[in-house]
């Protein structure tokens, strides 16, 4: 090297450029200032201040330097080293500008615009409150986002990996070489970012990441938006488009709505199963395809809400999305992020709500995810009695480190403000709650106070719930946790947890085991089906049948029910119309609604075939005439979270397996009677809340339902005979295996009034 290079770079730094050990990347690429000797040489002369541009750039031959204002040449760059490192003054300049590079290959000449000429893109304060675990919005500024800086167009990249010694970008346009895009290093908070023009959306990328160690590795983008199908598993650089909604009224409407006093009836949804297309159902639908048959599905049958079961990336098919690799990133599998929204968009103009389920208990160990991020346990924890999930081999974050606060609390967000998703569903709430959640004694490491509460996780929790319902009026956050953690939807300045909701999953385990029972045995069981109204208002409660109820060998809701086919069909329907009645929204997943026979399965459309056979057009009926029972009648929601909305009239008659009860809320009232055994009980009296005339609002007997059409033949007069703690009562018909509902018809009182008048 003659003496001018070495003026312009020296050879140490070429070396680390070349083997990418070059950390401050920024303070040698780029364009910078420095002292070099005067074009003539004499004894008084001083050193003077000039412009040096240097670039790495394989496989190059020359590159010229261009002014960015008016594209004229200023300059050239010297090839100082053979392997693609080129240095060169900028003429006489010494005030830096924006500059082009034309850089001539051996088959093409090029113009880019140089990334190291920017400065950071990061501000202190999202730095400060990324690092404080209070950054709710970091994706505005982390993995890739597109960005105009003085006039140029690119993504800037941004990723937490504090303990690398390096990352680079590495990408298609770079032919995936760790040493072209290193980072900028910001040691102070562990980010490295880079701004890079003329980046095309669309295209993959993924972190080179080297470790102090010296291990090199690649990793997709945490806050990737996007992402590739496994196997290959890079993140895409999104594309430029701003989704226009049109839900605005729907919001506004959301925003107004107290849900606990709401009906609410959610409908459970598999997007990659509820159906399929193709000879032999092997192509998934696409977002516009569940809009145009999913929606009008789901309203006909009268719910309220669908949720999807996770659709944040994840590789392996069989984990059904609770196994994410790329929380940021909605799937590939029905289509691009815009389309989800468009879905969303029309669920919100059709008036159903979509909630979401969402993974923050726990993540997979695919090793292009999270684990082991920058070569330490950055995102988990280190010691496995606190990192390891030891049911289903994952890790545990650790929700003590304020960057991994913000990444999950940043994610929630990015669904409800991004997607406009209605609420997020927390998976396997319990697992986080608790340090000793499946462990032995001794595999575990108590709280800083000697408990087995997970400290951290419940902060982040009640974290989590503040800032959501702060931000986004009238959504729902729901908890899976299948303990007696007290107060979980409980306020937070009350102790609470803050949730919303809360799955009850008491009353499923309870439910589900009763239906199982021989009908001659229910009798010794009865308590199954009553002692979830002992805790029924300590919590805001779901009642969900999930996915969870009808897979792994556990059979559909029909297979666990003993009998012949009519049995099954009108024990299902009888527990079905018991759900409704009870306090509590309600949660069924996709199939139950027409009594599928088969378990559910991922890899396969539901058995829509058996539709064509009435008792399963039964069962189908029968839960959208519960939802529009339900939806319309506001005895069975209007004070469902409180105490005085429902009342038994008799929970003690196990002999009969039969239980009667009240809803109501104010003057409006509504009587569940459910028979759980075959037989039909004749004069059979009941306490009736008041004088008149009640009509069978709904009978699961009926033929229309696929029953044998015992009944009242529509009509209940009431008698002026004390019973069960009321001033009227009446004998009726209880049809067996069946759910009754009565209902007190004013017209009806007024009529017989009359008649009665008549006779007189």
């Amino acid at each position: 090297m003659n003496n001018k290079p070495r003026i312009l770079i020296e050879p140490s730094a070429i070396a680390a450029l070349i083997d990418a050990n070059y950390i401050d990347i920024f303070s040698l690429l780029g364009m910078h200032t420095i002292m070099v000797p005067p074009a003539k040489r004499g004894a008084d002369t001083a050193e003077v201040q000039r412009l040096v541009v240097r670039a790495f750039l394989p496989g190059a031959l020359r590159v010229e330097l261009l002014s960015a204002n008016d594209g004229r040449k200023v300059g050239e760059l010297e090839l100082v080293d053979e392997r693609g490192v080129f240095a060169g003054l900028a003429g006489r300049r010494v005030k830096p500008f924006a500059y082009r590079l034309r850089v001539h290959y051996p088959l093409s000449v090029e113009e880019i615009v140089d990334p190291y000429q920017f400065p950071s893109q990061l501000s202190g304060d999202d730095l400060y409150l990324f690092g404080e675990g209070r950054q709710q919005q970091a994706y505005h500024f982390m993995g890739a986002n597109w960005r105009t800086i003085d006039g140029v167009s690119g993504v800037l990249f941004c990723v937490w990996a504090p303990n690398a010694k390096r990352v680079s970008l590495v990408n298609d346009a770079n032919h995936w070489d760790g040493r072209r895009h290193v980072m900028r290093s910001h040691i102070a908070n562990g980010l490295w970012e880079l701004f890079v023009p003329q980046i095309e959306a669309l295209s993959h990328y993924k972190y080179e990441i080297e470790a102090v160690g010296g291990e090199r590795f690649l990793k997709s983008d945490p806050y990737g938006q996007s992402m590739q199908a496994a196997p290959g598993n890079a993140s895409i650089v999104p594309p430029k488009l701003d989704y226009v909604w049109g839900d605005s009224l729907w919001l506004e409407t959301r925003a107004n709505t107290e849900w606990h006093k709401a009906p609410v009836s959610i409908y459970e949804v598999h997007l990659g199963s509820w159906r399929r297309k193709g000879e032999q159902g092997e192509t998934y639908l696409s977002y516009q395809e569940l809009a145009n048959e999913l929606i009008p599905y789901v309203l006909k049958q009268g719910y309220t809400h669908i949720q999807l079961m996770p659709i944040s990336e994840f590789p392996f098919d069989g984990s059904w999305g609770y196994q994410p690799v790329g929380i940021y990133a909605p799937t590939h599998r029905f289509g691009q992020p815009h389309e989800l929204k468009a879905f969303i968009d029309a669920c919100h103009q059709a008036g159903l709500g979509v909630l979401l389920d969402w993974v923050a208990a726990h993540f997979p160990k695919d090793p292009h995810g999270l684990t082991r991020f920058d070569g330490s346990c950055l995102y988990e924890h280190q010691d496995p009695r606190q990192g390891e999930h030891p049911d289903w081999d994952t890790l545990i974050y650790n929700y003590g480190r304020g960057e991994v606060h913000s990444y999950l609390l940043s994610n929630a967000h990015y669904w409800l403000d991004e997607f406009h998703f209605d609420g997020l569903r927390l998976d396997a709430v319990s697992s986080m709650l608790y340090l000793d959640y499946s462990r032995e004694a001794g595999d575990w490491l108590p709280n800083a106070h000697g408990g087995r509460e997970n400290l951290e996780a419940i902060a982040f929790l009640q974290d989590l719930n503040t800032r959501l319902y702060q931000c986004f009026p009238g959504i729902m956050m729901i908890a899976e946790e299948s303990t007696a953690w007290p107060g979980v939807t409980r306020a937070v300045d009350q102790g609470g947890l803050g949730f919303g909701f809360k799955w009850n999953m008491g009353w499923m385990n309870d439910s589900l085991t009763y239906l199982s029972r021989d009908p001659l045995y229910r009798s010794h069981h009865h308590n199954q089906l009553t002692f979830s109204l002992v805790y029924s208002f300590t919590e805001q409660f779901i009642l969900s049948l999930s996915h969870d109820e009808v897979v792994h060998g556990k059979g559909s809701l029909l297979h666990k029910i003993p009998g012949d086919d009519w049995q099954k069909f009108a024990t299902l329907r009888a527990y079905l119309g018991f759900m409704w009645g009870h306090p509590g929204k309600k949660l069924l997943f996709m199939g139950s609604e027409f009594a599928q026979r088969d378990e559910w399965s991922h890899e396969r459309s539901l058995d829509w075939h058996l539709l064509a056979f009435e008792p399963h057009q039964g069962v189908q009926h029968w839960v959208s005439d519960l939802n529009q029972l339900y939806r319309h009648s506001v005895a069975l929601y209007g004070d469902d979270h409180d105490p005085q909305g429902f009342r038994w009239l008799d929970c003690d008659n196990a002999s009969a397996s039969v239980l009667s009860f009240i809803r109501q809320s104010g003057d409006k009232h509504l009587l569940f009677i459910v028979n759980m055994t075959p037989e039909v009980y004749r004069e059979f009296r009941i306490g009736l809340p008041q004088a008149g005339g009640y009509r069978e609002r709904l009978n699961s007997d009926s033929h229309y339902y696929g029953g044998s059409d015992v009944g009242n033949e529509g009509l209940v007069i009431s008698e002026a005979i004390a019973y069960q703690g009321c001033e009227q009562s009446a004998c009726i018909t209880v049809p067996p295996l069946a759910c009754l509902v009565l209902e007190c018809d004013d017209l009806l009182e007024a009529g017989i009034n009359e008649v009665n008048h008549a006779l007189k």
